[in-house]
């Protein structure tokens, strides 16, 4: 049983039972579920299905580009021998493995049922000079196109990948896909019902640190154990020996990037700084030359959720920041990497911690910025237009900086001021908290429109003490309220 993706499963059956030729491109973050999501939706329907072959152990340096597609088409033909093919030789191109595939499939065409072909991680097809797009164009224009039972389905990890070469396509395969499906990490709520599915009982409070640590990606949530607690599987996964995510990070990138080591270099470096860094702060950070090619490697980044950009609040795109927003690569740089904070590798012994205790309050901000949907809800203000933001000021010799953890504009002439507080009960606001929210709004208010009203809002785990200076709350939204299902 396949935990939420109710949108995601509907949408596929209805393409599935369109009645016309369709090609469906799902894409998204490695691990997120995508290939399971297939499986789960068509079971035995699948007519034919081929996945490519993961770079990862290939010289791609020492390895010629011609012997590097040779592999993937050999590869390509044995899933036409073991799926049923006879009598052919591999081919030489990827248009004679396409030509070969449109006549398997003319065989197995009865004209009643679905002919669906799925082609999983895609992008590991397109080797260098191979002509895999020309085959898959001529494929797809030339034969698959006229026929109404067919259904092709493309999955990539490689979210620039499926950006670059499918959805903006502008040869051949130009507006040709009937349907693109961004698969997104679980929310809280889905995370919450992953575990209970898997039979795990954890409170809130544990699946939201669990978040902050691994991100609502199943493959990895899949690893708890119910008899473990969240610490113990979190030492588990990461840091005993044989551990299964402890080289995760590594393997990621590789799987991803032809530039792992440059794109791992730019994550490092914005995660040095919680509110990240300026286009200009990060290419004095790196070293890295200012170019085309640096614009696309961010925004490779930016699309495969690792990392966002946003303004900062009262400077327009005059002052843009970038920031990683996976909790699992904040996580494993802190902690786990070997250029972390920690020394000594066993988390047992750290995770209630002073060090851990602060990091908690950071990934909280970043949970918070992952959940604006539910922030919204909360608030009553889904249907409302909103830009949301971080903001911070530099100090100066006469005023100490500060930084709002999440500024919401409302086009109903509201500004929601957020303070994210990840507390292990409720919140006290205390003298301290109501100067410096006092000072926060002072230094917004020099910014904010002069008919806006702002809002302090507290986003907290289990809500407000209504002792000290709590009425300077305007809005107080719980933990409860993180875990709406929208």
């Amino acid at each position: 049983m396949i935990t939420g993706r109710e949108k995601e499963q509907k949408k596929l059956r209805n393409l599935y039972e369109s009645g016309r030729a369709e090609f469906v491109a799902v894409y998204g973050r490695r691990r997120v579920g995508k290939t399971y999501l297939i499986d789960e939706v068509f079971r035995s329907e699948i007519t034919f299905r081929h996945a490519g072959l993961s770079p990862i152990g290939i010289d791609i340096e020492n390895a010629s580009k011609k012997s590097h597609m040779k592999e993937q088409l050999r590869h390509f033909h044995q899933s036409l021998m073991m799926q049923g093919m006879e009598g052919c030789e591999p081919p030489e191109s990827w248009l004679d493995a396409f030509y070969m595939l449109e006549r398997f499939l003319m065989v197995r065409d009865d004209k009643k049922g679905r002919l669906l072909i799925f082609l999983d991680e895609i992008q590991w097809l397109d080797t260098p000079k191979a002509g895999f797009m020309t085959g898959l164009e001529a494929f797809w224009n030339s034969w698959a196109c006229y026929r109404h039972n067919v259904m092709l389905v493309v999955c990539g990890s490689s979210t620039s990948w499926i950006m670059d070469k499918l959805v903006n396509n502008h040869g051949g395969l130009y507006g040709r896909l009937t349907c693109e499906i961004e698969l997104q990490p679980f929310n809280l709520y889905e995370c919450e019902q992953f575990f209970i599915s898997k039979g795990l009982s954890l409170s809130r409070y544990d699946i939201a640190q669990t978040y902050m640590m691994l991100g609502g990606i199943p493959y990895y949530l899949n690893y708890f154990e119910k008899s473990l607690s969240v610490s113990q599987n979190i030492q588990s996964l990461f840091f005993d020996k044989g551990a299964p995510l402890k080289n995760e990070f590594d393997r990621l990138f590789s799987s991803l990037f032809t530039d792992p080591d440059i794109m791992k270099a730019i994550v490092v470096a914005l995660n040095s700084k919680n509110r990240g860094l300026t286009r200009r702060e990060l290419l004095d950070k790196t070293g890295f030359t200012d170019s085309g090619l640096f614009s696309k490697q961010l925004k490779a980044l930016e699309s495969g959720s690792f990392i966002i950009k946003y303004d900062s609040y009262g400077n327009g795109k005059r002052n843009s920041f970038y920031k990683v927003s996976d909790p699992f690569c904040i996580f494993y740089l802190r902690f786990v990497s070997d250029n972390s904070s920690r020394t000594k590798k066993e988390w047992l012994s750290v995770a209630g911690s002073q060090s851990v205790v602060i990091w908690n309050g950071l990934a909280f901000e970043n949970l918070c910025f992952n959940h604006i949907n539910q922030i919204k809800a909360a608030l009553g203000i889904s249907g409302v237009s909103t830009d949301e933001s971080l903001w911070s000021k530099k100090g100066t010799d006469d005023e100490e900086g500060t930084q709002i953890d999440l500024i919401i504009e409302r086009k109903d002439n509201v500004v929601n001021m957020c303070e994210a507080k990840f507390y292990s009960d409720e919140f006290v606001a205390d003298k301290d908290c109501h100067f410096a929210l006092a000072r926060r709004e002072r230094l917004l208010r020099e910014i904010v429109p002069k008919k806006a009203s702002i809002h302090n809002t507290l986003i907290t785990t289990f809500g407000l003490k209504p002792v000290g200076y709590f009425s300077d709350f305007v809005n107080t939204i719980t933990l409860d309220d993180l875990f709406r299902s929208v």
